[in-house]
């Protein structure tokens, strides 16, 4: 064979070994995975709503992974904090982010010098829920529906006040979608949260709010604001009466909030894969999703995949909105 073959069939022998090694290494990382805790990033404050969806969530996948799925909150900067110390987190599968639309599908759009990229710099593992933004008013408004805030906004241009969670958020897209459809202005009042907003709701400093319906359901139910119309593609099973702006006339007004968990980018897709297999089984939990459906969210589950087309799909659309309207944060 001479010396020549010799060595090609010693390089193909190696090169067999090689690819069957690493045919091996994928089961057996994912077999010894988690060995040790995993932190889930949350980039709001304890006590709201995507907290207690992320906690409901680890505290399931704890058990189904064995090893312990625990909450780290790091607010600031409408999330992109917590955003960006994940994105430069080891792609090992034990630094994960909880996020909402905001971070990783408009706030890119809406702040200067972001330091990561959303479609980039995240693996992402699965959307977990839904969040129906709704549009809601103060009782002396004397209005019940999108049609009669609408009216009121065309006797009054730009004087009817429309509070948001903040410039950029989901909630104040909403209103920019609404005023586009219906050919209103509508006054913007951004406020640093929900809880201030809803303050000044309740005391009539402002007329109307958008916020995400596991906020707002505490209120609904007492009936301290009234329920406009909702800001999605579809009724929310928590309000089946309440019809979204689409319904009432409003077309191409879906402002959904929703929450899903990413990894690092270069996460091992076999680590992935297991991940989203642990949130699925738990989103299929008939305890994890009662909780999750009686605080007016909605369950999802799926691919990574699926999360990844609908993140670009996101990505692009709220980039047009912003752009076409110029909204900037202001220090």
């Amino acid at each position: 064979m001479g010396k020549r073959g010799n060595l090609a069939v010693a390089a193909g022998a190696l090169a067999l070994a090689a690819a069957q090694l690493t045919g091996l290494v994928g089961p057996a990382q994912a077999q010894d995975y988690p060995s040790r805790p995993i932190r889930v990033m949350i980039a709001f404050p304890p006590g709201g709503p995507t907290d207690f969806v992320g906690r409901l969530l680890s505290d399931k996948m704890s058990t189904l992974l064995g090893q312990r799925v625990y909450i780290e909150n790091k607010a600031g900067a409408n999330g992109t904090v917590g955003a960006d110390n994940i994105a430069k987190s080891d792609p090992d599968g034990y630094s994960l982010f909880f996020t909402t639309a905001g971070a990783v599908t408009i706030s890119p759009h809406v702040m200067a010098n972001i330091p990561y990229d959303s479609l980039r710099d995240f693996a992402p593992i699965a959307e977990v829920v839904t969040n129906t933004t709704v549009l809601v008013v103060n009782p002396k408004m004397a209005i019940k529906t999108a049609k009669e805030l609408v009216a009121l906004a065309k006797e009054k241009p730009g004087a009817i006040t429309f509070g948001s969670t903040g410039v950029g958020s989901t909630t104040h897209l909403a209103q920019v979608l609404l005023a586009d459809a219906a050919g209103v202005q509508f006054l913007h009042v951004p406020y640093r949260g929900a809880a201030p907003m809803l303050t000044d709701l309740l005391g009539g400093q402002v007329q109307v709010v958008a916020a995400d319906l596991t906020v707002l359901m505490a209120q609904i139910e007492a009936a301290t604001v009234v329920p406009i119309g909702a800001a999605a593609d579809q009724r929310n099973q928590m309000l089946p009466e309440l019809p979204t702006l689409a319904e009432q006339g409003y077309p191409n007004t879906d402002a959904s909030n929703w929450y899903a968990l990413l990894a690092p980018a270069k996460t091992p897709p076999v680590l992935i894969k297991k991940l989203n297999e642990a949130v699925n089984t738990a989103l299929a939990d008939p305890d994890i999703r009662g909780k999750i459906v009686k605080s007016g969210a909605v369950p999802v589950g799926g691919t990574p995949e699926a999360l990844a087309a609908f993140m670009r799909a996101e990505y692009d659309k709220w980039g047009r909105v912003v752009r076409e309207h110029g909204i900037k944060e202001t220090p």
